[in-house]
């Protein structure tokens, strides 16, 4: 693989979803929970969508279970509580492992093409994100407790690159 257009994931809803629709675009792909000391995070990754939506920039999230069981619900339990606590409008994925055996093979693809701190790939906690450019490929790797306002001149570079 590539590029990150070269995955599918599926929606929160149980649809397909191949990332090759958002060919041409920025994404901000980031691994959710909803009972984290980051979930307060959703409602910035909503700024960040409804700032630079518009701009080109796709914030997709993908629901994890695997960091201290913070997002035991079902995938409509998961789209209800986001909606209602955060009003969240950005696309929602089904829920996923994203290390380990059954890791998801964009995380695999991500963690790789980004490896975090001291070349580790293992995803640490919930709201790691991952900038990718227009051009499919990981930007920047930015750790949980980076809040997303913080990413914005980084997306800005990204959009106007």
């Amino acid at each position: 693989m590539s590029s990150v257009y070269d995955f599918e994931a599926q929606t929160i809803n149980g649809q397909p979803a191949p990332l090759s629709r958002y060919k041409g675009q920025v994404l901000l792909i980031v691994n959710t929970a909803s009972a984290c000391g980051f979930t307060p995070q959703f409602a910035g990754l909503e700024e960040l969508h409804k700032t630079y939506g518009p701009r080109g920039l796709a914030v997709l999230g993908f629901p994890c279970n695997q960091f201290g069981s913070q997002d035991p619900g079902s995938n409509e339990e998961i789209a209800g509580f986001c909606q209602l606590n955060y009003g969240v409008s950005f696309p929602m994925m089904a829920k996923i492992d994203v290390n380990g055996a059954e890791a998801h093979p964009l995380y695999r693809w991500l963690t790789a093409e980004a490896p975090g701190l001291l070349g580790s790939k293992a995803i640490k906690w919930n709201f790691t994100k991952f900038l990718v450019g227009k051009d499919g490929k990981v930007l920047k790797r930015y750790a949980p407790q980076d809040a997303p306002a913080k990413l914005a001149g980084d997306i800005e570079a990204a959009l106007a690159a």
